[in-house]
């Protein structure tokens, strides 16, 4: 098998499987231990994969920064930027698209209206993902070993007084965003500042992106909550869409 081939599918593994040792590596394609090393060893000097601190292969930066520039370049902000205009302008709130980036997300795209607030986050712009609403809808549809890379980390600071700093209370806060398919940043990143955010899904069922509506009105539980994430999941549902998550599930 040639070099490219067997390189591809150590990182496909890698991605789907999250952190993995070289021997289970070698066992899981079936490669001579030798062999898997090496691939290993030249993925990393090409910045593809890294050594976790417990001596695991796991990926690195390189691809999501081709990925990223591919996906910026062609298509989830062309795709987006329709639908992130009708959110704005039927919420009068400021509409934005992010995509992860290791344990942050990347702004790529916003739209605001006259009547909201002015929000500082530039394109390009990088948050962390466990306190903002986008990174939280992303985070929480995440492998299950990235996202506890991700959750263990360190200590996660407080940007305000109603951020989620606990680790547990922040898992719990991940497991309701899963199970109903929304996440909710209420001042978590910025006093006053409000979000409902969705994932966006890829064939295998994880975030590669999210979008949101942000603004000074809370969000609250009860119609007007309910009427924005009726809006902002019919957006999220047809990026998956053509993202080929449904096509997946035939």
């Amino acid at each position: 098998m040639p070099s490219v081939s067997r390189s591809i599918d150590v990182i496909d593994l890698l991605a789907r499987r999250g952190p993995l040792g070289v021997r289970a590596v070698a066992q899981e394609l079936s490669l001579p231990l030798g062999s898997a090393h090496r691939l290993l060893q030249d993925l990393a000097a090409e910045h593809v994969v890294e050594r976790t601190a417990d001596g695991d292969w796991e990926m690195s930066y390189r691809l999501l920064e081709i990925v990223g520039v591919q996906m910026e370049r062609v298509q989830l902000p062309r795709l987006a930027r329709p639908l992130l205009e009708q959110l704005a302008s039927d919420t009068r709130e400021t509409a934005f698209l992010a995509v992860p980036s290791r344990d942050e997300i990347v702004y790529l795209d916003k739209v605001q209206t006259d009547l909201q607030l002015q929000l500082n986050a530039e394109l390009g712009t990088r948050r962390p993902m466990y306190c903002t609403g986008l990174g939280k809808a992303i985070l929480a549809f995440l492998p299950q070993a990235q996202q506890e890379q991700i959750l263990g980390a360190g200590p996660l600071r407080p940007f305000t007084t109603h951020t989620i700093v606990d680790p547990m209370l922040l898992r719990l806060e991940l497991e309701r965003t899963r199970e109903r398919g929304y996440a909710i940043d209420r001042e978590e990143i910025i006093p006053g500042v409000h979000c409902v955010a969705v994932p966006i899904l890829n064939y295998t069922g994880h975030a590669v992106g999210a979008l949101s509506i942000a603004g000074t009105i809370p969000k609250a539980e009860g119609e007007r909550l309910d009427a924005l994430v009726v809006r902002v999941k019919a957006a999220g549902d047809f990026l998956s869409r053509r993202l080929g998550f449904l096509a997946a599930r035939g």
